[in-house]
C-alpha cells in the first residue's frame, strides 16, 4: 500500500515537471507551425465523424428519453430549452472529452512510445533538434485548442438531434426550436463550460505526451503507454469536471 502510494505521488511528481518544461518550452523558437497544423488536422479534422455522430446521438436519446417524464407535468414545451443546457453545460463537454481521451490521447501515447522503443527521439537529439518542442508542444497545443472546437461542433449536431428527436413525436419549427434554445440559455452558462474545455484539452494532450514520451525500452510499454494514457486522461477529465463545477458553484 504504501510502496503504490509513493509510486502514485513519484508518477504526479514527474508529470508535474514535464508540464513545467511544456510552459518553458512553448515560448522558445523554433516554433514548429507545420507540425502544430498536422497535428490540429489529425486531431481535430480526423475526429469530427465520430464527435458528429455521438453529438447527434447524444441530442437525439436525451430528447426521447426526457419527453415521457416532461410530457407527464404538462412541461413539454421546456424540453428543447432542456436538452440544450444538458448538452451545453455538462453532456457534450465531458463526453466528447472522453472519446478524445480514447481516440486521441492513447494514439499520442503509442506514437511517441513508439519512437522512444525505436530510439527516433534519441536521433532527434544527435540530430540537433529539441523533440521536445516538436513532439511534445506541438501536440499538447493542438490538443488545447482542438477539443474546444470539437466539443463546439458537439454542441450543434446534438442540437440538432434534439430537434430531430422532437420531431419524431411532434411537429416543431425549427425557428422556433431554435428561439426557444436560445430564450433558455444565458451567457455564464456557456463560460465555464467553454473554459473548462480548454483544461481537458490539455491535459489529454500531455498526459498521452508523457506516458508515450517516458515508455520504458520493449514493445510490451507501447501498449502500457497507449492504456495508460487512456485511463489516466479519462480520470483526469472527471476530476477537472468535478472541480470545474464547484467552483461554478460558488461564483456562479
Amino acid at each position: 500500500m504504501i510502496l503504490t502510494l509513493k509510486n502514485t505521488f513519484t508518477e504526479i511528481g514527474n508529470a508535474t515537471m514535464f508540464a513545467k518544461q511544456f510552459f518553458k518550452e512553448v515560448f522558445v523558437p523554433p516554433y514548429e507551425t507545420k507540425e502544430f497544423l498536422k497535428q490540429c488536422y489529425v486531431i481535430g479534422y480526423k475526429s469530427l465523424p465520430l464527435v458528429a455522430i455521438t453529438g447527434f446521438i447524444m441530442g437525439l436519446v436525451l430528447t426521447l428519453q426526457s419527453r415521457p417524464t416532461l410530457v407527464k407535468f404538462g412541461a413539454e414545451s421546456w424540453l428543447p430549452g432542456m436538452v440544450a443546457l444538458s448538452l451545453i453545460r455538462e453532456i457534450a463537454p465531458v463526453i466528447t472529452a472522453l472519446i478524445c481521451a480514447g481516440k486521441i490521447s492513447s494514439g499520442i501515447g503509442a506514437e511517441l512510445g513508439s519512437m522512444k522503443v525505436t530510439e527516433q527521439i534519441d536521433a532527434m537529439e544527435v540530430s540537433a533538434i529539441n523533440p521536445y518542442n516538436y513532439l511534445v508542444v506541438t501536440r499538447i497545443l493542438a490538443c488545447t485548442l482542438m477539443v474546444p472546437i470539437l466539443v463546439f461542433f458537439a454542441d450543434a449536431v446534438g442540437i440538432i438531434g434534439g430537434y430531430v428527436g422532437i420531431n419524431i413525436h411532434g411537429d416543431v419549427n425549427f425557428y422556433r426550436y431554435l428561439t426557444q434554445i436560445l430564450q433558455s440559455l444565458e451567457f455564464l452558462d456557456i463560460i465555464p463550460a467553454t473554459v473548462k474545455t480548454f483544461f481537458f484539452g490539455f491535459f489529454i494532450g500531455m498526459i498521452g505526451c508523457y506516458k508515450g514520451f517516458n515508455a520504458s525500452n520493449g514493445t510490451e510499454s507501447v501498449g502500457k503507454a497507449a492504456n495508460s494514457a487512456v485511463v489516466t486522461a479519462s480520470l483526469t477529465i472527471f476530476i477537472i469536471d468535478m472541480v470545474a463545477v464547484q467552483i461554478t458553484d460558488l461564483f456562479f
